[in-house]
């Protein structure tokens, strides 16, 4: 009985110290999202206008040009920002895997833009892209290059919001990249070089294969953060220009906070979640599913 009424005092502990998740979870989290799927379907306007109105926002959307036009503003930056970042990362990290004063040194140097807000980063970069007086303008001029009008061309703006934000995320991919690293046992290299592996093969053939776990969880952190991406195109072009840059996010946030059509903007902010979500499974289901490889 004694041992029974102790049991059941260390649950109770237990269950104390999760509480306070659970509820940040319902109540900061859970609540939110329900309150958001209820607002898309009403014509709820941020005042005292909540009208049910059905399926009518999720019908619009599909008519919406500028949201379509931002959809797909969102999956090219997406397709641009994880390719390079991802690669770039795994780079970094091979070429700093080595313990050393200069490499820790570079290692800390790389990883400083990622703890730098986006806002801060995007302004220094604003500053950088500047037609007039930007540093990028002033060497191109030095050199003998004309200067440009990078913001404000609609051929090349997405591709400025992508730099951005690849230099502010590199540190961050080379660090877990160097970590995964870290973890593969190195007898694995040594039995590869006493079998005549070069540089390449055990690349190839260990590294590789060994990061997967690491590389499935960048790749679905990076997809998450693509598709929420907002900071540094409010920033830097607005969603400008010709709204060549604009996203899902800027849009939900122009339609809510900008033209009060709050009903409307909870209609894409569902969407976007169901396709966060979609990617999420279909990752899980057929990618490694963030399981480790087994070496014994």
């Amino acid at each position: 009985m004694h041992r029974r009424k102790k049991k059941i005092g260390n649950e109770t502990v237990g269950y104390l110290f999760i509480a306070p998740y659970y509820i940040f979870f319902v109540f900061m989290l859970l609540m939110p999202i329900l309150n958001t799927v209820i607002n898309s379907f009403t014509n709820y306007d941020l005042y005292e206008k909540r009208d049910f109105i059905g399926l009518q926002n999720y019908v619009n959307l599909l008519h919406d040009s500028l949201f379509l036009q931002a959809l797909g503003n969102t999956l090219l930056y997406t397709v641009l920002y994880i390719v390079p970042s991802m690669g770039l990362g795994l780079l970094l990290a091979l070429l700093l895997s080595n313990e050393g004063r200069g490499f820790k040194f570079f290692r800390a140097a790389f990883y400083i833009p990622y703890v730098i807000s986006m806002v801060c980063a995007s302004t220094i970069w604003m500053w950088i892209f500047d037609p007039a007086s930007g540093i990028l303008n002033q060497m191109l001029r030095v050199l003998g290059f004309s200067a440009g009008n990078w913001l404000k061309d609609p051929d090349i703006a997405m591709y400025c919001v992508v730099l951005v934000s690849v230099w502010k995320s590199l540190g961050y991919c080379m660090l877990i990249n160097l970590s995964g690293i870290k973890g593969i046992p190195g007898y694995l290299y040594e039995a590869a070089r006493l079998d005549g592996a070069n540089g390449f093969q055990r690349f190839r053939y260990i590294t590789l294969p060994m990061l997967q776990p690491t590389t499935f969880f960048l790749f679905i952190t990076s997809c998450i953060a693509s598709f929420n991406v907002f900071e540094q195109v409010n920033v830097l072009t607005a969603g400008g220009p010709l709204n060549r840059t604009t996203t899902i996010v800027h849009q939900i946030y122009t339609r809510g906070f900008t033209q009060f059509k709050m009903g409307y903007a909870s209609a894409m902010s569902v969407v976007l979640l169901l396709i966060v979500s979609v990617i999420t499974l279909v990752n899980f289901r057929y990618g490694n599913q963030g399981k480790d490889i087994d070496i014994g």
